[in-house]
């Protein structure tokens, strides 16, 4: 692990980071001053962490009762938590994922006032519509109890059986109308069906209708037997199965057919900004994309992004890409490919002391209504 992302004091900064903090904490004087771990200084602004994940013990209870004869289970012991399924095995977790309280006191270490959680794999996908719905009721049910245990510090994403529409409107419905449920989220493909389905249109109208956004993850991504070895499943896969879903979501009509419907793209859009060039030439040159009335590089900025990336370079061009606006804080807690310090990472960023605010939390209070 680097040095940014395991918070230790060995941290090495540029000059210009260090610059910036220095002439910031000048400038704020005796104004509210935050400073939430080394480097790291806000005025005023909350840190809010948009890509956290949680497994709530309701969310696992259902998982291990109704999934029995699927071969569905979870294990959990004071160390660790793993979680088996039709839709996939779970790598072993922390068990700070299910304990609320142990979250907030890793929150606190990390300087972050407000996560925004979210399940993960295996979702509420895999199982028939009885089960999807008693997965994705439980989960929407117990974060919303877990905001109503910490008002000001946990804030959630809605979960839905979405293969099975009708229960998905239903489940919609109430569960927008919990406490502390401040969007939808879905994985990248529902079991290997595209966003662009037409099964997963109801769903889509509904949501644009309530006026919230969605949030991506990425699930059962490409590449089978030749990304097994090495993690390539996750280095790789996930910002592949990001683009791939981005892309079905611009040239399968989706964008253009819900044009107030927002969409986060997680791990900095995946592959989607580093190949829109290459892409908007095969818009050009092909037929099959013809039916596209606009450039793919101008769907960039339909989406937000978050800033799991691992490289302040690629962070840097993501912002230059897309725009400060457009870019919100994110973990990936608690799991190994994420960050310990996520607000540490920007210490490495050439940004204005407005831009860091607005990645910081601004732009999540905006876009959320947090």
């Amino acid at each position: 692990m680097s040095p940014i992302e395991s918070g230790c004091g060995c941290s090495r900064f540029s000059r210009r980071a260090l610059l910036k903090v220095g002439s910031a904490a000048t400038i704020m004087g005796l104004a509210r001053t935050k400073v939430t771990a080394l480097g790291q200084v806000s005025q005023g602004t909350r840190v809010i962490d948009t890509h956290a994940h949680f497994f709530p013990q309701r969310y696992l209870d259902v998982l291990s009762e109704e999934g029995k004869s699927v071969g569905a289970e979870y294990h959990l012991t004071p160390d660790n938590l793993s979680i088996a399924s039709p839709a996939g095995n779970l790598p072993v977790l922390s068990p700070s994922i299910v304990d609320v309280h142990a979250r907030i006191a890793d929150m606190d270490k990390q300087g972050v006032d407000v996560q925004v959680v979210s399940l993960t794999n295996p979702m509420a996908y895999w199982g028939n519509e009885t089960i999807s719905t008693k997965l994705s009721v439980a989960w929407n049910d117990a974060t919303s109890e877990a905001h109503k245990a910490y008002p000001t510090r946990l804030f959630g994403f809605i979960t839905l059986p979405m293969l099975y529409p009708d229960r998905a409107l239903d489940e919609l419905r109430r569960a927008s109308k919990l406490d502390g449920m401040r969007g939808v989220y879905m994985g990248t493909n529902i079991m290997h069906r595209d966003l662009d389905d037409p099964l997963f249109r109801p769903v889509l109208a509904e949501i644009e209708q309530l006026d919230i956004p969605i949030f991506l993850h990425p699930l059962q991504t490409v590449g089978a037997e030749r990304t097994k070895p090495f993690y390539l499943s996750n280095t790789l896969g996930n910002p592949f199965d990001t683009a791939i879903a981005a892309c079905h979501l611009i040239f399968g009509g989706v964008m253009d057919a819900y044009p107030k419907l927002r969409i986060n793209l997680p791990h900095g859009g995946g592959a989607l900004p580093m190949l829109i060039g290459r892409i908007d030439h095969g818009w050009k040159v092909r037929p099959e994309t013809r039916s596209l009335p606009n450039a793919p590089s101008t769907y960039l900025q339909r989406f937000t992004y978050d800033t799991i990336v691992h490289s302040p370079d690629i962070m840097e061009f993501l912002i230059r890409q897309v725009g400060t606006e457009r870019v919100l804080l994110g973990s990936d807690y608690c799991l190994d490919m994420g960050y310990a310090q996520p607000v540490r990472f920007l210490d490495h960023i050439d940004l204005t002391e407005t831009q860091r605010m607005m990645i910081i939390g601004g732009n999540a209070t905006r876009y959320l209504r947090l």
